[in-house]
C-alpha cells in the first residue's frame, strides 16, 4: 500500500527508550545482590569483547537520577527498564532483599515525577546463579514457581504505580543462545534441551501473566519477542517454503503459544519427527491458555533472508560479534532452510540488515495473525560513535536509521496496526552483552570504554535533540 496522506501517531503514544539491568546499572554485588548467571558468564575468558563484564557497566544504580534528569530534558514519554532477579531474591527465591525494592521503587518514583511512564521488564536474561546451580535453572520446571513468585512480588511492590509490564524479553534469544549455540550463559549445546527449556519459559511466561490480572488488574502486560520477518531469496517455490519453514519455525513458534497458547502445527510434527519436540505435561496447554498478553511486544532490527537447504546443506555459521563488517557467515538447518545475504540491503558493521520496511511488514504479519496491539519494546542501531573536540556526537547515521523506522511505523499506523508507543534501544550507552562498550546505541554518550579506568561522563549526541524535537512534535517532525 502506498498512502497519498499518512495517519498521525496516536495522540497519547508513548515515545519512549530502553535498557536492561546488567547493561547499565553496575554495582554488581552492592545492598545483598546476589550473582547472576551473567556475572559468573562474562568471567568465562574469551566470551565478551576483551573481557567486558556488567561489574559497573555504566553506573546506573548509583547514576540514575541523573539519568532520569536526561530523559526529563529529553521529553521521554516512557522508559523501560528491567529489574535484576538477584537484588530482589539474592538466592532467586526466599527472603526479599529490601534493598532491592528500594532501588526500584526510588527509580519508579523519580520517573513518575518527571511524567515518565515506567515501563518494567520482569526477566531479561539475569537468571540468579543459585537457581542455575540449584536445578539447572531454566532446565527445570521447577523455575515456574519461582519465576511466578518473583513476579508476583514485583506486583505486590510495585503494581500500584507501574501499568506497563513486560514479562519474558526475547525469550528465543535467551533461550536459542544459552541452549542451542551456547554464546550466552549457561553456555550449552543441546538442541532438544533447548526446545524443553523453550517449553518451560512459556509456562513460566504464562503463569506471570495469569497472575498479573489477580494483582494488577488495570495494567497491562505482554512479552517482549525478537521478531526478524523472512523473506525468500527469490521467487522460487522451494525457497518460499524455505522462509515459510523459519518463519514457522523461529517467530509463530513463539507468538502462537503466547497469543493463542498453542504451538504451529507443521514445526511440531517436524520436531516430534526429530525427536526434538519438548516434553509437555497434562495441564500445560490449559496453563498457555491462561496466559493470553494485552499487546505484543516487538523487538526489531532486522529481517533475514532464506533459500532452500537441502538434507546435507549448511548448518551452523558464525556471526560476528567484532564489529567486523563482513565476517558473519550464513547459517541453516539441513533440510529447512539457510540464510543468505540479501543484496537490496545495507548492512551495519555488525552485519546487520537495515531494513525499515521489513519493521512495517513484521508489524502488519503480527497485527494480522494475532490481533493484539503492539508496543515497539526495542528499535535502534548499534554502532561506533566518535567524542568530537567540543563534547559533540554528530550520529547522524543513527537519526537516519531513527527516522526511517519511525516513517514505517506511521505507515504501519496509517495501514491499520493499533501502535501503543515505541521504545529506541538505548537512552544512553550501555554494554552490549557480547560487545562490550564499542557498539553503541545511545542518545547520550557515556565515557566508558574497555580499557583503562573512566569517567562515565554523560553526554548529549546530535540524536538525543532530534528524538526531543521528534517528541514534542508527536511524531510530525521526523
Amino acid at each position: 500500500m502506498i498512502h497519498e496522506h499518512l495517519k498521525p501517531f496516536p495522540a497519547h503514544f508513548l515515545w519512549g527508550s530502553a535498557s536492561a539491568s546488567y547493561q547499565v546499572e553496575g554495582a554488581w554485588d552492592e545492598d545483598g545482590k546476589g550473582p547472576s548467571i551473567w556475572d559468573q558468564f562474562v568471567r568465562i575468558p574469551g566470551k565478551t569483547f576483551k573481557g567486558t563484564t556488567g561489574d559497573l557497566a555504566v553506573d546506573h544504580y548509583h547514576r540514575y537520577k541523573e539519568d532520569v534528569q536526561l530523559m526529563a530534558e529529553m521529553g521521554l514519554k516512557a522508559y523501560r527498564f528491567s529489574v535484576a532477579w538477584t537484588r530482589i531474591f539474592p538466592q532467586g527465591k526466599g527472603k526479599v532483599n529490601e534493598k532491592g525494592i528500594q532501588f526500584y521503587s526510588d527509580l519508579i518514583d523519580e520517573l513518575i515525577s518527571k511524567q515518565i511512564e515506567p515501563i518494567l521488564t520482569i526477566y531479561h536474561w539475569d537468571l540468579p546463579q543459585a537457581l542455575q546451580d540449584e536445578y539447572g535453572g531454566w532446565e527445570s520446571r521447577q523455575i515456574v514457581d519461582d519465576f511466578t513468585n518473583y513476579a508476583v512480588t514485583l506486583y505486590k511492590h510495585f503494581g500500584d504505580r507501574v501499568k506497563y509490564w513486560v514479562s519474558l524479553n526475547e525469550q528465543n534469544i535467551f533461550t536459542s543462545f544459552g541452549y542451542k549455540m551456547a554464546m550466552h550463559p549457561p553456555g550449552v549445546k543441546d538442541e532438544r534441551l533447548f526446545y524443553q527449556v523453550n517449553h518451560h519459559a512459556s509456562l513460566a511466561n504464562a503463569s506471570a501473566i495469569k497472575e498479573f490480572r489477580r494483582w494488577v488488574p488495570d495494567g497491562k502486560i505482554g512479552p517482549s519477542f525478537a521478531y526478524s520477518p523472512a523473506y525468500p531469496a527469490t521467487s522460487k517455490p522451494v525457497d518460499i517454503l524455505a522462509a515459510e519453514n523459519a518463519e514457522e519455525l523461529n517467530a509463530h513458534w513463539w507468538m502462537d503459544v503466547y497469543a493463542w497458547g498453542k504451538y504451529p502445527q507443521s514445526a511440531w510434527r517436524y520436531l516430534e519427527e526429530k525427536r526434538l519436540a519438548p516434553v509437555v505435561e497434562s495441564g500445560d496447554f490449559e496453563l498457555l491458555q491462561e496466559g493470553k498478553p494485552d499487546f505484543m511486544g516487538l523487538n526489531y532490527y532486522q529481517t533475514t533472508t532464506f533459500e532452500t537447504n537441502p538434507l546435507d546443506g549448511v548448518s551452523e555459521g558464525k556471526m560476528n560479534t567484532s564489529g567486523k563488517k563482513g565476517t558473519s557467515q550464513d547459517t541453516g538447518i539441513p533440510g529447512l532452510y539457510k540464510t543468505i545475504k540479501n543484496e537490496h540491503l545495507e548492512r551495519t558493521n555488525w552485519d546487520w540488515n537495515i531494513d525499515p520496511t521489513g519493521l512495517r511488514i513484521a508489524l502488519r504479519r503480527i497485527t494480522n495473525r494475532y490481533q493484539l496491539p503492539i508496543l515497539i519494546s526495542e528499535n535502534g542501531l548499534g554502532e561506533y560513535d566518535e567524542l568530537e573536540e567540543g563534547d559533540i556526537i554528530n550520529d547522524d547515521y543513527r537519526i537516519q536509521y531513527l527516522k526511517v523506522h519511525l516513517q514505517a511505523v506511521q505507515e504501519a499506523i496509517t495501514d491499520g496496526v493499533d501502535m501503543l508507543g515505541y521504545c529506541t534501544w538505548s537512552f544512553t550507552d550501555l554494554l552490549s552483552w557480547l560487545n562490550g562498550f564499542q557498539k553503541r546505541y545511545g542518545f547520550v554518550y557515556v565515557n566508558q570504554h574497555e580499557e583503562g579506568v573512566h569517567d562515565l561522563r554523560r553526554i548529549k549526541k546530535k540524536s538525543f535533540h532530534w528524538y526531543k524535537e521528534v517528541i514534542a512534535s508527536n511524531g510530525q517532525k521526523l
